[in-house]
């Protein structure tokens, strides 16, 4: 697979069950010149799994030497070889080693495609419950619980559906940080080991999740949160206050009320006229 120029192939490999590995990602592993993997004995095991034998080199390709890594992997890119990019599971640069190749790549414009797969993200998402028409995906939630929190606020009134990651050993916390901000009775999902043979999705509210979690979990884990609801419609007697700032600042008073009414959904007028009768 070389040739006067070289290509980076991004793979998405199953999440649990290795029948997902698609007939593409196989040939992948068995002519790439190159494979960079995330943990190279997980990707030595698949192929043992799939009946593969890679003739590439095996490069480690994960967090910590992704930087340093990156230049190696562009000047065999260079000198016309093929490079598969494989993560532990799902698709790379998601959550996992190769974004930070995939932007050098683009920048100084050598080709970068993709064979697709299987994805957590999806899965739980397809399989959540929750709707789907929009979504945002927010990675793993942050460690230390101060800094979750804060992040958690920012998005309590995210209306998308959410989808999080989360280890086993802190999902207990996430979800009862996830209830005292979002509310007990905002509907979620916690899947987890999908596609494996003891996968499980379960679909309540957040207290009642965060309860049911109590007692341990194990497994990786997906949790999908509904987003939040519309927010109640304010009355323009409400924004009154609102107004007269920000006229004090120096705006004019039909235009204060017109920014203020924009930012709630009401009408200028109604605003302006609440404001004047407040007088």
């Amino acid at each position: 697979m070389t040739g006067d120029a070289g290509t980076i192939v991004l793979a998405a490999t199953p999440i649990g069950n290795p029948a997902d590995a698609s007939a593409r990602l196989i040939d992948l592993l068995a002519t790439a010149d190159v494979i960079a993997a995330e943990d190279t004995r997980r990707l030595r095991s698949l192929a043992d799994r799939l009946g593969v034998t890679p003739r590439g080199i095996i490069r480690s390709f994960y967090e910590h030497n992704e930087a340093s890594r990156t230049d190696e992997l562009l000047a065999a890119v260079d000198a016309g070889q093929t490079v598969l990019v494989v993560s532990d599971a799902g698709m790379p640069a998601v959550s996992d080693p190769g974004f930070r190749l995939v932007g050098a790549a683009a920048s100084s414009g050598r080709r970068v495609t993709a064979a697709p797969g299987p994805s957590a993200v999806l899965t739980a998402l397809a399989l959540s419950g929750l709707p789907t028409d929009r979504f945002c995906f927010e990675g793993f939630l942050p460690r230390k619980p101060g800094d979750r929190r804060k992040i958690l606020s920012e998005l309590a009134a995210e209306p998308r559906t959410m989808v999080f990651f989360e280890s086993p050993h802190r999902l207990g916390d996430s979800l009862a940080d996830l209830a005292q901000i979002f509310g007990n009775d905002r509907d979620a999902a916690v899947c987890r080991e999908l596609t494996k043979t003891h996968e499980e999705v379960r679909r309540d509210t957040l207290g009642a999740l965060r309860e049911w979690a109590e007692a341990g979990v194990r497994g990786e884990i997906c949790i999908v949160v509904h987003g939040a609801p519309p927010p109640a419609p304010e009355r323009p007697e409400d924004l009154v206050d609102d107004v007269r700032d920000l006229a004090a600042s120096g705006v004019r008073l039909k235009d204060a009320a017109a920014t203020v009414a924009a930012r709630h959904g009401l009408r200028t007028r109604e605003l302006y006229e609440a404001v004047i009768k407040a007088r």
